[in-house]
């Protein structure tokens, strides 16, 4: 699989429109070659170099088998970011360039989940179920 944007390029900067210095909004992402066996589609972005450590900025995860996930929605059920909320944590970094990974997994199962898994918890769901990955990563920095 590959996992692209037409917002950015692979290990280019997010552009402040998806930052907290911006409307926070997701980016557009471009899923190419899912498997076809795949039933769902999970996906984690985090921030390695937090300084607390890895930061979980979102967690999706049952999002139907598609090639797009548009800016600003939500295409799957919710998990906690490391806020302790649902949803999507726009980059702002308190100082430096950061690097932002967006995996994208393929699965071969719809989760039997509501909302609210966290990283570790969907980790464990996509070890068991994994067809395919890919990553695109982001930078940002605050101006």
């Amino acid at each position: 699989m590959e996992l692209s944007s037409p917002e950015f390029k692979n290990k280019s900067f997010i552009p402040q429109k998806f930052t907290c210095q911006g409307k926070g909004v997701n980016p557009a992402l471009i899923i190419e070659g899912i498997p076809d066996k795949a039933k769902s589609l999970a996906l984690i972005m985090d921030d390695p170099d937090a300084i607390g450590g890895n930061f979980v900025h979102w967690v999706l995860y049952n999002i139907p088998v598609t090639n797009c996930i548009e800016e600003d929605t939500v295409p799957g059920k919710q998990g906690l970011n490391s806020l302790g909320r649902l949803g999507y944590a726009s980059p702002c970094p308190p100082t430096g360039a950061h690097r932002y990974f967006f995996k994208i997994y393929a699965l071969d199962v719809i989760l039997d989940y509501g909302g609210g898994l966290n990283k570790a918890e969907l980790e464990k769901e996509i070890s068991a179920h994994l067809l395919d990955k890919a990553e695109l990563i982001g930078l940002y920095q605050k101006k």
